[in-house]
């Protein structure tokens, strides 16, 4: 259940484009039973850690729980994007981008197994690197019959995603 948090992203409409920056961002659900929130601080160039991140057809190269990723629309990630994962047993995710700002933000959802979730990712850059922060809300039938554990797992899951993407941005050639 660990990686449920990665999996498990809610259909929202899109907004936030490159071409509409009039737009409202999309942000978690605050009133969700389930939010977790992390950051990291990755040595590396941020077009490096941005390419990394949203290079989802390589997500199973450097993050140990995700089996399988296939786009499912051509070229770069945009708003309306999707891609078909499986992680952890969760075979047939569909996830879709429904926010981004290339270099800064990205925002994607689906639903998985009755959970709802928004999950965001920001990238802001630092002296010596970028700093990576995500947050991510979980609702539903599953979420708040056991809250508790389920707070646990979006905890584990976003910190050991974004550890596995510190490594592998500051791996050496």
């Amino acid at each position: 259940m660990l990686t449920l948090a990665t999996a498990a992203l809610t259909a929202l409409p899109l907004a936030l484009g490159p071409g509409n920056p009039d737009r409202e961002p999309v942000e978690i659900d605050r009133n969700a039973p389930v939010i977790s929130r992390d950051d990291i601080v990755i040595h590396a160039p941020l077009n490096h850690v941005w390419r990394i991140q949203t290079d989802v057809e390589q997500w199973p190269a450097w993050q140990p729980a995700v089996h399988s990723s296939v786009k499912q629309t051509p070229g770069p990630l945009r708003p309306g994007s999707s891609w078909l994962w499986s992680t952890d047993g969760l075979d047939g995710i569909t996830s879709t981008v429904k926010q981004i700002e290339p270099g800064r933000r990205i925002v994607w959802g689906g639903p998985a197994q009755g959970i709802t979730a928004v999950h965001m990712w920001t990238f802001t850059p630092t002296e010596d690197g970028v700093k990576v922060h995500t947050e991510e809300s979980w609702t539903g039938d599953p979420v708040t019959a056991d809250t508790a554990v389920l707070q646990q797992a979006l905890d584990a899951s976003l910190d050991h995603w974004l550890h596995n993407l510190k490594q592998r941005a500051e791996r050496r050639p």
